[in-house]
């Protein structure tokens, strides 16, 4: 009888672990099937938003994953139903939260098994478990100013007057395209402190072609030679207004060089698509830590500067001298100053 009650045991035993080894394991993999990119404006830019979304699109082809885009095209009566609709939806949520960050908090307090990974700003909830990934946009834009310095200072360039004047449109005030403004000043003036550069914003009229247009129009009729757009699907009508003033531009987010072939002269290029696919490949390999904020400067491929164009305007010379910089920030012999807080709009 014992040796019947102890066979049964071991017997019961066996069957339990091979029970527990077919049960699958809970992993983020196992979870991660269903990706959602909220932002808060519009795809079509070209640019910031655009980037985002074929990083979701590769998500798709390479992990088989579910995912959808929700926009919410700047209108602030969409942005809490949005985050409902994609927690209701989704294991990962991939969010541009400008405009509702305290929104964003409270719903990633509500559902802490819910994965939020916050694009371009820097968000912190109670429960610590929004990851944020942050761009060192300072390092490619100090990159642009140099690119716009060189060429308003060489009149060998056709069109460009004597004038040393440059100038930058952004989307709104706001404390990213404070940094991108701040630090493509700091790049002209390193090459000569005399270059004006003058500014304008659009107050936040992200998604006005025509807005940009008129702002760049104004400034090439103020003797700038160079027009830096960070006006996301706006910013478009700076590229414009570059041709028919047969200027020039520098574009951003996006390789838009040949969008006005011969007038854009470089891009200051962030990687958005990039990240989110670095990020979610620590989601699904299990190595993923909520509530931290990654930095992505040049050395880590977040952001750069493309001067690669069908219509070359720029001389050998300038190329060399700005991806010369370009080496020296990856190796850390160049350090560009951060964006301080100070008004760059004055």
């Amino acid at each position: 009888m014992k040796k019947t009650v102890l066979s049964l045991l071991l017997l019961f035993a066996i069957l339990s672990a091979a029970l527990v080894s077919c049960t699958p394991k809970q992993t983020p993999e196992a979870k991660a099937k269903r990706v959602v990119y909220l932002i808060n404006g519009a795809l079509g830019d070209n640019a910031f938003y655009d980037s985002g979304k074929a990083g979701i699109d590769n998500l798709a082809t390479v992990y088989g994953v579910e995912t959808r885009t929700i926009e919410c095209n700047f209108d602030a009566g969409k942005y809490e139903p949005s985050l409902q609709a994609a927690v209701d939806y989704a294991d990962v949520i991939f969010v541009i939260s400008y405009g509702f960050e305290d929104q964003l908090k409270a719903i990633a307090d509500k559902y802490p098994n819910k994965i939020f990974v916050n694009i371009d700003t820097v968000v912190e909830n109670s429960k610590k478990t929004i990851t944020s990934v942050d761009f060192i946009e300072e390092q490619s834009a100090y990159l642009a100013g140099v690119v716009a310095g060189l060429a308003t200072t060489d009149t060998s360039i056709k069109d460009i007057n004597p004038d040393k004047i440059i100038g930058v449109v952004g989307g709104d005030v706001d404390p990213v395209v404070s940094a991108f403004v701040f630090a493509y000043q700091n790049g002209a003036h390193s090459v000569d402190p005399q270059i004006q550069v003058l500014k304008k914003s659009l107050g936040g009229a992200w998604d006005d072609s025509a807005k940009g247009k008129q702002a760049a129009l104004q400034l090439y009729d103020q003797k700038a030679d160079v027009v830096f757009q960070v006006a996301a699907a706006a910013g478009i009508g700076v590229l414009q207004a570059a041709r028919e003033r047969e200027l020039y531009a520098i574009g951003v987010d996006t390789n838009q060089n040949d969008l006005e072939p011969g007038y854009v002269i470089a891009s200051d290029v962030k990687h958005v698509g990039k990240t989110i696919e670095d990020v979610y490949k620590t989601i699904n390999d299990g190595t993923y830590k909520a509530g931290q904020v990654l930095k992505y400067g040049i050395a880590q491929g977040g952001v750069d500067i493309d001067l690669e164009a069908k219509v070359k305007v720029l001389p050998q010379s300038i190329i060399d001298k700005v991806m010369a910089l370009r080496q020296q920030i990856i190796d850390g012999t160049l350090v560009v100053q951060l964006y301080d807080g100070s008004d760059v709009w004055q």
